[in-house]
Order: C-alpha cells, then structure tokens, then sequence
C-alpha cells in the first residue's frame, strides 16, 4: 500500500506522514528539507536559486519512488512528484523566476522519470486557506521561511486547486483542514482516520 499525502507549504503534511504511518504501524518517507542544500538560498533569492532546488527535490523524489516501488512495505509519502512539476516549478515559471530555458530543461527531466513512477494507491490532498497556512508555518518557526511572500502561498493554492481538479492518476481523497486541528485533538485525527478507510478498504460512506 503507498498512501502519499499532498498540500501547500504549511498544510500539515509532515505531521499528518507522521501520524498516520504511527497509526498503522508502516513506514514514512519524508520530503527533503532540513537537510536541503538550497532552501535557504531559494527563499533569499528565488530567480537565482529555482531550477537548482527543483532539480533537487525531483531527483530526491524519484529516488523515494523507486525505494517506495521496489518495497514490500506499506509506506507513507509526504509529498509527490507530481507536485514538484506541476506546482512548484509550474509556479516558479509562471511567475517569472524560472527561465524558459531551464524550465523546458526540467520538464524534459521530469518526462523521462514520470514514465517508470506508479501513482499512490491514495492520494490525500490537505486543502486549506491562506491563514491557516500562514498560522502554521509562524507556529513552526523555520528562519527561511519568514522571507515567504503571502502571494506566492497564494500562487502555490491556486496551481494546487487545478491540479486536484484534473487528478486522474488514481484515487484521491480531499480533506479540507481549515477547522481541523489533528494534533491536538484526537476526534480530528479519527475524523481523517475514518475517511482513508472508507477509500482504502471500500466502506460505504
């Protein structure tokens, strides 16, 4: 089973990996951040830094997939490859701070990978609104982070909203979290629990 849980920069999807795979007893992968070479320059400067974080985050994806593919184990995937493309990088291009030159260049890269990459069994979409993604990423306190653009957090929501809108790789579950707060309370977790079981062991709803 590969459960692989999506959403914008401060939707909770570490916490989320986190608690799920703890709860079922299955292994995590967790996206490469505090151990990313670029991150702190890219959020200093983003045109100068883009296609060398995207490059990164691809390649330390696609080696999760092929450890996720090639496992016997249930896993559960903090962020997709997909989301490097069509989000970060789309994004990133969108608006300028990614050359079309190294855009063409990375899309080419992502072509060649995404033809050996199976979809998740369940992709869970972690759908929540600005403030909730502001609170959550002050509540955290990554240095780098303060430099974030409120519109770029918007930007990433709006690519996020027509990626999910035109999902067609398999099954997905969408969770709106903007009231939920599955840390501290234990019926919120149950609330998402209860939701991947109806989509993972057919329940009826």
């Amino acid at each position: 089973m590969h459960l692989a849980v999506s959403g914008n920069i401060g939707s909770g999807k570490t916490t989320l990996t986190e608690k799920l795979a703890k709860h079922y007893g299955w292994s995590a992968e967790f996206e490469e951040v505090d151990d990313n070479p670029y991150l702190p320059d890219f959020y200093e400067d983003m045109k100068r830094w883009s296609f060398h974080l995207q490059v990164y985050f691809l390649n330390s994806r696609f080696t999760q997939i092929k450890k996720i593919q090639e496992s016997t184990i249930s896993t559960i995937q903090d962020r997709t490859i997909y989301e490097d493309a069509y989000i970060f990088a789309a994004n990133l291009y969108k608006s300028k701070l990614l050359s079309e030159r190294d855009y063409a260049n990375y899309k080419n890269l992502f072509d060649s990978m995404i033809a050996h990459v199976k979809a998740p069994d369940l992709l869970i979409y972690l759908k929540a609104d600005i403030p909730k993604l502001v609170g959550q990423i002050e509540k955290r306190g990554r240095s780098y982070e303060t430099a974030m653009r409120i519109d770029y957090l918007k930007n990433l929501n709006s690519h996020y909203e027509e990626w999910i809108a035109g999902y067609k790789e398999g099954k997905l579950l969408v969770i709106d979290v903007n009231n939920l707060d599955f840390v501290e309370s234990s019926s919120d977790f149950s609330f998402i629990v209860e939701k991947i079981e109806r989509e993972i062991f057919g329940l009826f709803a």
